[in-house]
């Protein structure tokens, strides 16, 4: 199994030859990608293939079916064990027949049994997918009708196709198969009683929504049990189900996915109601906060060895894999942001690339996507889900029931917040708030309105560590909301969130803390708050000296954004920003941090000051230099070049003089000449000319404003 996961994730030739070993015809391969729910592909046998082979395959497709005897079907159970129930006499007869003994003409209805087989394979699967319960309910209809015609199917080619009489079955088989045939026409297939009325109860709450009603409890609760839904980890197992529904449709928007745009967020507006409601009081088992974590638990490390689904880059489960020219498959949020650094090169072998495109490598997904429904896992969203950035980012809901329940969640969050005596239930509904607004802006500006920020800021004096770490997380979303960090400022937060970066009982909260800090010194005004606090940029300091890698990240950006207040300027040098700054350029640093170090280094030394403190530290000259040649980063490399040009400026031959006895640095530098951009080969050839002209002449005067004459512009 390794070598094969191996084998498809390091080529995408690779995948492509497995997938035409197993199916030799392309349409075939084209039938194991990603297939859209409930629909019902299959594959036509090719007219050359044998009754034995295709009786060998049969047996494995009815093997598969037969599989799911033991599955849950809360909804059209009476049709799925109709189906199974059939395809056991079907593998009955197959066991019993010798497959040489099968003449020609029982070719015709083995294709169409595989045909069918392949089809009920696939409706079977989807009506017993953890999470897919509701969405099955609501397609009951379609779900029926598709039942009704592959259980006639069968009968079909049982009964008038196959030439039974021609095989060597024995006679109490043939009698068992003419039986299956008989009954599969006799078979009533349909949607029970119970189904219609738990969709009918659906469809009424949704209406309530869009009326601005709220349900009733005890139906919302007859729902949930006719469908078995009996905890909060059942119940959000079918918001992400639902949501990756959506979020498969956008990429493929058509008439039909347009007008269930609509009962897809109802739905999902209704189980998100539920989650909250329905199981606040009495499902506290894990509280979700298992299911906010990245990486997937570590009991699927005892099924397989994960290393190889993993992103090179960042370490990761490859939920959305793609697979770039050198055939290395990568995560798309991860190379996408490699590439859009600059880095034109693949990661794992360092290999120039003439362009930064990929291509979705379906065959590693799918393998991931079936790892985790192996171990009974909810698959979660990608990291940062680039091909459907509009939809997870949503600034209105698809419908007026989606909208609606999600203000009455927010009220009903913000009043547990509020006026829970229960720390418990507090953590909950800061839990809840944390999840919801992650990447829904709708979500953020309905909890600013309702008037969390200011009890999820109480929240941050809790001695309780996953009580903090939900409000602080929860807070950082709101953040993002114009509306939540100006909430955040007038509800005096700052000083809170400071506090929190200093005295955090998890890692998680002092990082995700000190990324609120960042979001706010983009907001007008802010900077020079933050900066007149007199913990403020000497806290950012200690985390830039001795945070977590994310926490120095997040600390070293929200630097860059106080430095744009000119006040703030003297505060950071005086905090010794600048040599725990340099502290993170040697090679071995991951290079995306050192390349933010160097911009802020970069917007220091535009003066005198700034450009005299990095001149001042040690090895600061050295290590800008040698982060110059090895770094694959163009912004760096700009940034790095911008930092050493405005040093030179401001320190003369102290600063020129060390630069020219460093033989490696002139050859990086004309190579940014021809390589870089325009902006950033102008200042490599002013860096050059300034040490040659030391060489030659000496220094030159040169005042210090005009470096702003000679295009030193600082890549952001």
């Amino acid at each position: 199994m390794r070598v094969i996961i191996k084998y498809l994730v390091g080529s995408a030739r690779a995948a492509r030859s497995v997938l035409l070993y197993l199916f030799p015809h392309p349409e075939m391969a084209y039938a194991t990608g990603r297939r859209r729910f409930l629909s019902l592909p299959a594959v036509q046998p090719g007219g050359e293939v044998s009754p034995a082979a295709l009786s060998h395959s049969l047996a494995c497709l009815a093997d598969e079916i037969l599989a799911l005897r033991n599955a849950t079907f809360p909804v059209h159970r009476r049709n799925a064990r109709e189906a199974i129930r059939q395809v056991s006499a079907i593998r009955e007869f197959l066991a019993d027949v010798a497959p040489a003994s099968l003449p020609a003409s029982a070719a015709v209805a083995l294709s169409e049994l595989h045909i069918t087989l392949q089809k009920l394979a696939n409706l079977l699967r989807d009506c017993a997918r953890p999470g897919a319960r509701l969405w099955v309910l609501m397609h009951s209809e379609q779900v029926s009708n598709d039942f009704r015609a592959l259980i006639k199917s069968v009968g079909t080619a049982l009964d008038v196709v196959l030439p039974l009489s021609a095989t060597d079955a024995s006679p109490e088989v043939k009698e068992l198969v003419r039986l299956v045939a008989e009954q599969a026409w006799k078979a009533e297939v349909g949607t029970v009683p119970a189904d219609a009325l738990t969709a009918r109860n659906v469809e009424s709450a949704i209406v309530h929504f869009e009326n601005g009603i709220a349900p009733d409890p005890i139906d919302l609760e007859q729902i949930m049990e006719h469908l078995r839904i009996r905890s909060w980890i059942d119940c959000n197992e079918e918001i992400l189900f639902l949501e990756d529904l959506s979020s498969s449709s956008a990429e493929d928007i058509d008439v039909v996915e347009q007008k269930e745009a609509a009962l897809l967020g109802g739905l999902t507006a209704l189980m998100v109601y539920c989650r909250v409601t329905v199981f606040d009081a009495g499902d506290d088992r894990k509280s979700g906060e298992a299911n906010q974590q990245k990486a997937p638990p570590r009991t699927m490390n005892q099924v397989m060895n994960l290393d190889d689904l993993r992103c090179p880059i960042s370490y990761e489960m490859m939920l959305d894999p793609v697979t770039i020219a050198t055939g290395h498959t990568y995560g798309r949020a991860s190379i996408s942001k490699w590439f859009k650094s600059g880095s034109l090169t693949c990661p794992v072998t360092g290999e120039k690339l003439t362009d930064a495109t990929f291509v979705p490598n379906s065959s590693v997904r799918y393998l991931v996507e079936q790892l985790y429904r192996s171990n009974n896992l909810p698959i979660p969203e990608p990291s940062s889900r680039q091909r459907n950035s509009s939809k997870s980012a949503v600034t209105t809901p698809d419908s007026t029931a989606a909208a609606k329940a999600t203000m009455m969640v927010a009220a009903f969050l913000v009043s547990k917040l509020a006026s829970s005596s229960t720390r418990r239930e507090q953590r909950k509904a800061a839990s809840e708030i944390r999840k919801l607004t992650k990447s829904n802006v709708f979500n953020r500006a309905c909890m600013v309105n309702a008037g969390a920020v200011p009890w999820l800021l109480h929240l941050l004096s809790s001695r309780e560590a996953s009580t903090e770490d939900n409000a602080v997380a929860a807070l950082l979303n709101l953040s993002k909301h114009p509306s939540g960090g100006r909430a955040i400022v007038d509800a005096g937060g700052l000083g809170v969130v400071v506090d929190v970066i200093r005295v955090a009982l998890k890692v998680e909260s002092q990082q995700n803390a000190a990324a609120i800090l960042f979001y706010l010194s983009s907001m007008e005004d802010c900077p020079a708050e933050i900066g007149n606090m007199p913990d403020a940029i000497p806290t950012l300091v200690e985390l830039v000296r001795e945070g977590s890698y994310r926490g120095k990240k997040n600390a070293v950006v929200t630097l860059f954004g106080l430095l744009l207040c000119h006040s703030n300027r003297i505060k950071i040098l005086e905090a010794g920003a600048v040599p725990a700054l340099i502290a993170l350029l040697p090679i071995q640093e991951r290079g995306d941090i050192a390349s933010d170090a160097v911009a802020v280094l970069a917007k220091i030394s535009e003066e005198p000051d700034g450009a005299a403190a990095i001149v001042s530290c040690a090895d600061g000259i050295p290590r800008l230099v040698e982060f110059f040649r090895t770094t694959g980063s163009r912004s760096g490399r700009e940034n790095c070049v911008s930092a050493l040009l405005s040093m030179c400026v401001h320190g003369g031959a102290e600063v020129v003089s060390p630069l020219s006895q460093m033989p490696a640095l002139m050859p990086a530098l004309y190579s940014l000449v021809t390589e870089g951009s325009p902006r950033a080969g102008k200042k490599a050839r002013l860096l050059i000319d300034r040490i040659h002209l030391l060489d030659e002449q000496g220094w030159p005067a040169m005042a210090p404003s005009s470096v702003q004459d000679h295009g030193v512009v600082h890549a952001q």
